[in-house]
């Protein structure tokens, strides 16, 4: 109950309560203090009239009217003359003096905590003002104590006052606060806990219902995050699935391409000079695809392995690249330029940065046929004292924008019909496993530009 957040409002309520209810107690205690004193002097005057108006009361009398005045003698001044109209022994002499004619707030509210303080019955003169205007001024003399306990009194019905305003105050604003607050977020929280226990189930989204604005915000947020969750899972699934699918596949794929090789070796027996010359690339593109099959297409496992570092000719690898592409070009007028420097020598893994030059050029290529314009796409490379930069340019149509959101999202960034959406995912994360960046630098009618950025790093040869 404690810890709970309706329990701490309602202890705080209650403390609040009380505190603003002492901030007025102080003033009022004050007040009452001003009050009873003027009381006495109000009930001293009516006393004095009664005396002024016949000289011959007695003394039993004078004693009664001061007792009902719970004062001790009457000073009454009148026509610049003061005259002590009723008088009464008293029982020892006056230790102060009030004057409520001049006394401010702050003062009046010292006098009486030093006075609730005091325990000790003390004779005080009050002077005051006459009601009415019947004098100049009214001075009587009393006994603190009385005073002090009606003080004390007037105080206690306060604080039981203040205490009863207080708990229902608190048990109100703790009513309220539970159905408007706590009830709500106690709702919220079973949504998240029915959606957790079974996430891929749209129908155990919440929908919000709120009236409260800021409790309707938080139900569309968690709204919005079970949505993009669950499509999140989807996915997930489907990549686990397709890692399944992908590791059968391979291996019977692997089999079948260990067979090719072995007629692969007999073709590069053969005497005719165009075999000759292709069967050395046949051989190559077949032992590439082995060892693909071998890593079971890594991304379907959502991983990819760690790269072998090596120090080649970049030039040659993208040679080798654009001559696969060319073949698949065919009669089409899409040129493929290599101006990548003869001796530029990249530390990489020569198989995964094949794969990776090989998907941007295979995209660029498809969407210049697509165009059905022609065009060129020229490959370039550079190199600083901290790394190397690869760019792919090509003049085709350029990406539209929604494709350029998910670009690198895998399954989403695909161009053309057909297409997976692997391409640039599986290069981002190799050139990513390189410590590298690959980046979209720019892409419109005048063409796309991709660029490749790899650290040379403590270990560059």
């Amino acid at each position: 109950m404690i810890n709970s957040l309706s329990g701490r409002l309602l202890i705080l309520t209650t403390i609040f309560v009380m505190i603003a209810e002492i901030m007025i107690f102080v003033p009022s205690i004050a007040r009452f203090r001003e009050d009873y004193m003027l009381n006495r002097l109000e009930r001293a005057q009516i006393a004095s009239l009664a005396l002024l108006a016949d000289d011959m009361l007695d003394d039993a009398l004078e004693a009664e009217l001061l007792r009902n005045a719970e004062v001790f003698n009457v000073v009454l001044r009148r026509d610049e003359v003061r005259q002590l109209v009723l008088a009464s022994p008293m029982p020892q002499v006056i230790s102060g003096t009030v004057d409520l004619r001049e006394n401010d707030a702050l003062t009046l509210i010292g006098d009486a905590i030093r006075r609730m303080a005091r325990s000790e019955n003390e004779v005080i003169r009050v002077i005051g003002a006459p009601v009415r205007d019947a004098g100049l001024l009214i001075e009587v003399t009393m006994e603190t104590e009385p005073m002090r306990r009606a003080m004390i009194d007037y105080g206690l019905r306060i604080l039981v006052l203040s205490a009863v305003i207080s708990v229902v105050t608190a048990v109100l604003l703790f009513v309220a606060m539970r159905f408007l607050l706590v009830v709500p977020i106690k709702r919220l929280v079973r949504h998240m806990q029915r959606y957790a226990a079974a996430p891929e189930d749209a129908r155990r989204k919440i929908v919000p219902s709120a009236g409260i604005t800021e409790v309707r915000e938080a139900e569309e947020a968690l709204k919005s995050l079970q949505t993009e969750l669950t499509g999140a899972l989807r996915q997930k699934e489907r990549l686990a699935q397709l890692g399944g699918a992908v590791s059968k596949i391979s291996h019977d794929l692997r089999n079948i391409l260990t067979s090719a090789q072995l007629f692969t070796d007999r073709i590069e027996m053969s005497e005719d000079p165009v075999v000759a010359r292709m069967a050395p690339k046949l051989v190559g593109s077949i032992t590439r695809a082995v060892h693909l099959c071998e890593s079971t297409l890594a991304f379907g496992k959502a991983e990819e392995p760690t790269p072998t570092l090596t120090v080649f000719p970049l030039a040659d690898i993208v040679e080798e690249v654009m001559e696969g592409e060319r073949l698949a070009v065919g009669t089409s007028e899409v040129a493929l330029i290599n101006e990548v420097p003869a001796g530029l020598k990249l530390r990489a893994d020569p198989e995964q940065m094949h794969r990776v030059l090989g998907n941007l050029l295979r995209n660029a290529r498809q969407a210049l046929v697509a165009a059905g314009e022609g065009g060129t796409i020229t490959v370039t490379a550079r190199e600083s004292e901290r790394n190397w930069q690869i760019t792919m340019r090509d003049t085709g149509p350029g990406i539209p924008g929604k494709a350029q959101e998910v670009l690198f999202a895998p399954f989403q960034g695909s161009l053309r019909k057909g297409g997976s959406g692997l391409g640039l995912a599986i290069s981002a994360e190799l050139i990513k496993g390189h410590g590298g960046t690959i980046r979209l630098v720019s892409t419109g009618a005048a063409g796309t530009e991709f660029e490749i950025t790899l650290p040379k790093g403590d270990g560059m040869l």
